[in-house]
């Protein structure tokens, strides 16, 4: 329930006035139905209400954007599952079928998650070997930050047996 709170209150903020006209208080402008569903489908949260009483509209809204999406779609929503949802008047037919059709998404979204998943895996895999081919033509790797110490170290020491009047020891006394 916090979840749907926090949701809410980062929410645009939309204001349809009597004369039907929307505004989005975020950008100061009028907007139509078409810009609320770009909006949602750029990831934004939308919340709809009316100006003079606050009552929450979105839903309302949300169901006149599919039905508007769906005057320009041929094939639009399944005709079986609008008489289905005119058939469900009842709070319990309602309640089922909208559970439904929310596990169906969400179940729509895990597989299309997974699918991206499996497309970076296979993209990764696929850029490997010449990733590897760079690396044999494109020079020797760069050392890191041991390999360094170790490098410095060994030219301070050259350096040190390279001193002028710098005698060398012996084993003998």
């Amino acid at each position: 329930m916090n979840r749907k709170i926090s949701q809410r209150s980062m929410a645009i903020i939309i204001k349809k006035y009597a004369n039907r006209r929307l505004y989005d208080s975020s950008t100061g402008r009028y907007v139509n139905l078409e810009d609320l569903a770009e909006l949602i489908r750029k990831g934004k949260e939308i919340q709809v209400l009316d100006a003079k009483s606050g009552e929450d509209l979105t839903r309302v809204i949300l169901t006149q954007i599919i039905v508007e999406d769906a005057k320009g779609q041929p094939t639009g929503l399944p005709l079986e599952l609008l008489r289905q949802l005119i058939v469900a008047s009842d709070h319990a037919g309602r309640e089922f079928l909208m559970w439904y059709l929310k596990s169906a998404f969400d179940a729509y979204h895990n597989v299309q998650d997974t699918v991206q998943s499996r497309l970076t895996d296979v993209r990764s895999a696929a850029m490997a070997p010449l990733s590897l081919i760079g690396n044999i033509f494109g020079g020797p790797p760069q050392p890191d930050g041991e390999t360094e110490k170790l490098r410095r170290r060994v030219e301070e020491l050259e350096a040190l047996l390279q001193k002028p009047g710098r005698k060398k020891k012996t084993g003998r006394r």
